[in-house]
């Protein structure tokens, strides 16, 4: 349970960060507008800290960091939701420039964050599988 409250902790702190970021960046800039740059604080308290917190409860009910697919739950998540946080900052950041891109840097950005996204959404299957396994498990324990 400590474990993923300092993972939510972690990605609470990314979220304020990325938030300010946007919020700073985009006044000096005198930018006024949408721009995928403020989609990285949301991104970061609901994927990061929000689902943490959730695991945290759950792993309070079930031995969930003993199991095998948890923990690459684990590595797989904590690569995507990082990763498309980055890239939802980096695209953001070109849009406040106003900056053109070539076709391929923005294939390249859209199929890195692409990538984060898919890695996310594994992740979220992964432990939802965790969860089923934990939970038969206790099944099991009360049915003797």
């Amino acid at each position: 349970m400590k474990k993923s409250i300092n993972y939510a902790l972690c990605y609470a702190v990314l979220a304020m960060i990325g938030g300010v970021f946007y919020r700073e960046f985009t006044k000096y800039m005198n930018f006024e507008g949408a721009t995928a740059l403020g989609k990285v604080h949301t991104h970061f308290f609901m994927l990061g800290m929000l689902m943490y917190l959730v695991i945290a409860l759950f792993a309070r009910h079930y031995d969930l960091y003993a199991e095998k697919t948890f923990k690459m739950f684990r590595v797989v998540y904590n690569i995507g939701v990082p990763l498309t946080g980055i890239m939802l900052g980096v695209r953001g950041v070109f849009q406040v420039l106003g900056t053109e891109l070539s076709k391929g840097a923005n294939a390249a950005i859209s199929g890195i964050a692409g990538i984060g996204h898919i890695l996310t959404g594994t992740g979220i299957v992964i432990l939802l599988v965790s969860l089923k396994k934990c939970s038969a498990r206790e099944l099991d324990k009360v049915n003797g």
